[in-house]
């Protein structure tokens, strides 16, 4: 099958003893998305989220929700995002992340047939309720790719435990309540959160939401197994920044991490 199965490099890159570094960049953000994308992992992303842009993206704070209507203004659509990807040679995982309301629109069949031929092999569509997802997840899962299910500091433990057994690839853990966006600290939350995640589930942990760069990835990766940098590397080219200054941004996380 094509493209990188999401678990069973993640468990490797922990079994080696490094810390996790995930990544994000919305699709059809400018012509040279794809070009920043390939950065990020020649700079040592260990897997890249690829932003499907939605009109209405709730769980996503200004930057992302700039990112996902620049994209839309120049044209960029889920069809001609994964046409992009589909060309795109990584030797990491690629996992969509996506509102419900996309999947919908195509069907939960369709759509995960779409991103398994296209090489994506995992995918978060965090607005769509646990108890209304089990369609999603079975048709996911059949066509290889992997629904990734989110925690939150406030998950109860039974809801929690319930997350950690259907998620596939790996649990991502939401460090704050709130949208997404930079951050000058990481809340205590998270890694409460982590070490609850940890104690539940063997699959790979990973923590998003608020990590803005080296410290606070070093911070959140502590009591988990990773860490999802996205709103400052999205930042950087809405900025006009370009694939070198994200690669060379996501260098210095991975040294971070490395380095802790």
């Amino acid at each position: 099958m094509k493209g990188v199965e999401v678990e069973a490099h993640l468990r490797q890159v922990r079994a080696e003893g490094r810390k996790i570094l995930v990544t994000y960049v919305t699709g059809g953000l400018g012509p040279g998305w794809v070009d920043a994308l390939e950065a990020m992992v020649a700079a040592g992303a260990d897997l890249v989220e690829i932003g499907i842009p939605y009109s209405d993206p709730v769980m996503d704070g200004p930057t992302i929700q700039e990112a996902s209507a620049r994209a839309l203004a120049e044209g960029a659509n889920p069809a001609s995002i994964l046409d992009a990807v589909a060309r795109v040679p990584v030797a990491v995982p690629l996992v969509a992340m996506t509102y419900y309301n996309v999947v919908f629109r195509s069907g939960h069949q369709r759509f995960a047939s779409l991103l398994a031929q296209a090489g994506v092999r995992g995918a978060i569509v965090p607005d769509l309720p646990l108890e209304e997802s089990g369609e999603w997840e079975a048709e996911a899962e059949a066509a290889g790719v992997a629904p990734v299910l989110l925690a939150a500091p406030v998950t109860p433990d039974d809801r929690l435990a319930e997350i950690c057994r259907r998620s596939r690839g790996f649990v991502y853990g939401v460090n704050l309540m709130g949208v997404t966006g930079e951050r000058a600290t990481v809340s205590g939350a998270a890694a409460v959160l982590a070490r609850r995640l940890k104690a539940a589930t063997d699959r790979p942990v990973v923590m998003g939401f608020g990590i803005s760069g080296p410290d606070q990835a070093v911070a959140a990766a502590a009591e988990s197994d990773g860490v999802v940098v996205a709103s400052a590397l999205m930042r950087m080219l809405l900025d006009g920044g370009g694939p070198d200054a994200v690669g060379a941004a996501v260098a210095d996380i991975r040294r971070a991490l490395d380095s802790a």
